[in-house]
Formats: structure tokens, sequence, C-alpha cells
């Protein structure tokens, strides 16, 4: 199903409509609007899925950070007047979630951690080699999940057109290196939300081990691991990662004492 992107206010995003409850979608760093195409035709007609399209590449140099993009956030959900929403992030998304849940806890009616920083994070590292080379990029690309095909030849143009734009390349470094800089270890104690982590058991980016050390540290939270799945398990495996997601959000809205599944 197509979503119409929203203009308004300086902010950009998809907003389903589809139910009272708010389920907000958070974005990597290279992630589009495609990447979450399975949870918006799941949930878009029972909660109201909102995706706002992080200003990364559009903020001033000086501001674009995780805490920048955090700010970001925060000012969009104020200006929608959501009272609380259900957050769930991807990746650098991951990260910024939990920085905002940590700030606005009162918002917070669950988080959803899919491949999330904040821990440890492989990454293209701090310059993009070769970042001229289309085959170069084509591989990192299709690295990021354990089934090369889910990088279309669309997804690998995006992720090439940003590295060899140095505007956007160097917002990307700055972002990157901002994330290791807040590492929240000493912090997720402080994490009361029930917290739902799925993870790849391959992915390459955020190992597993990444997901599993998240769980030690989040008090409220449950993890399932997903075999043969990469750093984006919403996009490898959209049906399980959907089924997760779903039994968790009716237990929380239900009050349900989510527990440790492991």
């Amino acid at each position: 199903m197509a979503y119409t992107v929203i203009n308004e206010e300086g902010f950009n995003y998809i907003e389903t409509k589809g139910g009272k409850k708010n389920l907000l979608l958070l974005h990597g760093l290279f992630g589009a609007l495609s990447n979450f195409s399975g949870i918006l035709d799941h949930f878009g007609k029972s909660y109201n899925v909102i995706v706002p399209i992080l200003p990364i590449f559009e903020m001033p140099l000086r501001k674009v950070s995780v805490s920048g993009l955090v700010d970001y956030v925060a000012k969009f959900v104020e200006k929608k007047k959501y009272k609380t929403v259900h957050v769930l992030g991807n990746s650098l998304g991951g990260h910024i979630s939990l920085l905002y849940a940590l700030a606005y806890p009162r918002k917070i009616n669950s988080i959803t951690l899919t491949g999330s920083s904040g821990l440890f994070e492989n990454s293209m590292g701090s310059t993009f080699p070769k970042r001229g080379n289309y085959e170069y990029i084509k591989k990192k690309t299709q690295g990021t999940f354990y089934n090369p095909e889910v990088a279309t030849k669309e997804l690998v143009d995006e992720v090439f057109d940003i590295v060899n734009d140095r505007s956007k390349a160097i917002r990307v470094i700055a972002v990157a290196k901002s994330a290791i800089r807040h590492n929240l270890r000493d912090k997720l104690h402080d994490i009361k939300a029930p917290t739902l982590l799925i993870w790849g058991k391959e992915d390459n980016i955020t190992p597993a081990f990444v997901g599993e050390e998240f769980h030690k540290l989040i008090d409220d939270s449950r993890l399932y691991l997903i075999d043969k799945c990469g750093h984006a398990p919403m996009m490898e495996y959209p049906e399980i990662f959907n089924g997760y997601l779903e039994k968790f959000l009716n237990e929380v809205t239900e009050g349900v004492p989510t527990g440790r599944n492991r």
C-alpha cells in the first residue's frame, strides 16, 4: 500500500490514522520508508502508525547528532499532540527511541528495538572508502541482511547516492560518531517501559550478543532471536516480526505483565 508523505510546518511524515493508539516508527541512518512497509501494512488499520522522516540530511551540520534527532522527535510528538506513543526503532532509530524514552518517560507506552545501536555497533566506518565503487556499496548494503536479495537495486541506489553526496556523507559520519559517544550502558536501568527486543541471529552490525546485553540491562524486557536473519528483521521476516510485535502490543495494552521470556 502506498502512503502519502505529509509536509507540515517543517515535519515530513506518514500517518495512517487507523486507530487511537499511536505507534511511532523511527528509521536508521540509511533507513527508508520502505523499511517499514510490512509494519505499516499490518498495523496501519488498527493503530495510528506514524513514521517521521528524520532530517539527517537537512539539519544544520552543527546540530547533526543523536541528541539533535531526539530533540526533533520530541518537537514532532509535541506538535502532533500525541499524549503517549508506542515507539519502535531500528538501528539508529532504536538508539533515538531509548534516549527519547529516558528524557520523556511519561510519553512512552512501550519500546520495541530491533538491531538497535546504543551499546555496540559495526558500521561502514568513520569514512567511506571506495565510495564511488557501486559494487563495493552494493556488497556493503547486502551485508546488512542474511539474504542479500532483500537489498533491492532501489535500496542500493539510495545508499550509493547518500555516500557519494559529500554533504550527506559528512552528516552520516557526524551522526555515527555521535552515536558511539552516546553509549547507554549506564542508563538502561532507568528504562521502565515494557520493552520488546527482536534481533537477527546473523546481524553483522549489531550482533545478537548486543540484543542479549540489552535484555540483561533493561528490566522489563523480552528478547526474540530470529534464525537466518540480519540487521533488519522487519524486512527479512515481516510475518514473524509482526507476530511478535502484535502479541507484545496486545499484552501491553491489556495490562498483562510482559515478564522476561528467557
